[in-house]
């Protein structure tokens, strides 16, 4: 029996939340396949009420694919939303997340998950950096300074939150409080429970099909209002230290 279709609990869960990814969610799925063939996983293709034909090219994709699930959500709630529900679905200890638009290559994922389990206890979370971003300059440039803004503000970690992939714990994730953007926060939230937080660098590929659902303005608008947000969560934590059972 392959691990595919063992009954067992996969170590791994892979949430990919997509929205109207007709035409590059399959060819994700199938590249997904094949970094993790061998392993112990399950992919979990969030359908974040897609109006294209995404949500039926992955339940046709399923024969070929025994790992895929599909879950599929009956309005439109975010990409925040779409991946805590896969994290809440998944099987997996380890959750590896990346974005349905196929710019993070699921080949750099094992490496992330080895990074992880390789870890000590106290690492919650290994977050991909885009070593070489294939995105346009204003693009870069609005990422540039609103990561400088985040890091001054919050005083978390992380050179490049916008990267979709993401490996964590999923009992980390599962202490987070959940809000609508939460995804872009993880690093400050793992830290402020307690967690640190580790970096690799990956690749990162052109869009090939559709459209980025975000604008810099779009970014822009809600991104002050989630600072002050994170910025008053960090202000309301209080850390026990050592914790002792008798």
């Amino acid at each position: 029996m392959t691990v595919e279709t063992s009954q067992a609990a996969p170590q791994i869960s892979v949430v990919v939340p997509v929205h109207d990814e007709a035409g590059a969610a399959v060819p994700l799925a199938r590249e997904i396949a094949a970094a993790f063939a061998g392993r112990s996983y399950e992919m979990i293709f969030v359908d974040d009420a897609s109006k294209d034909a995404t949500l039926a090219e992955l339940k046709a994709a399923q024969a070929e694919l025994p790992a895929l699930r599909i879950l599929s959500h009956g309005a439109n709630a975010g990409q925040s939303r779409a991946v805590r529900t896969g994290v809440l679905a998944a099987r997996g200890s380890v959750i590896v997340t990346m974005d349905g638009d196929g710019q993070n290559p699921p080949a750099d994922a094992p490496r992330l998950v080895e990074a992880l389990l390789a870890a000590p206890a106290d690492v919650g979370l290994v977050g991909g950096r885009r070593a070489k971003r294939q995105d346009s300059q204003a693009k870069r440039q609005a990422s540039l300074w609103a990561n400088r803004i985040r890091r001054r503000l919050l005083g978390d970690d992380a050179d490049d939150t916008g990267c979709g992939l993401k490996v964590f714990r999923r009992d980390v994730f599962l202490r987070l409080p959940y809000f609508d953007h939460l995804h872009r926060y993880l690093p400050a939230l793992v830290i402020r429970e307690g967690f640190r937080n580790l970096y690799l660098d990956v690749d990162h590929r052109h869009r090939e099909t559709g459209r980025s659902k975000y604008t810099n303005w779009g970014r822009l608008k809600v991104a002050f209002a989630d600072l002050l947000g994170v910025m008053w969560l960090k202000t309301r934590s209080r850390r026990p230290g050592a914790i002792s059972e008798f």
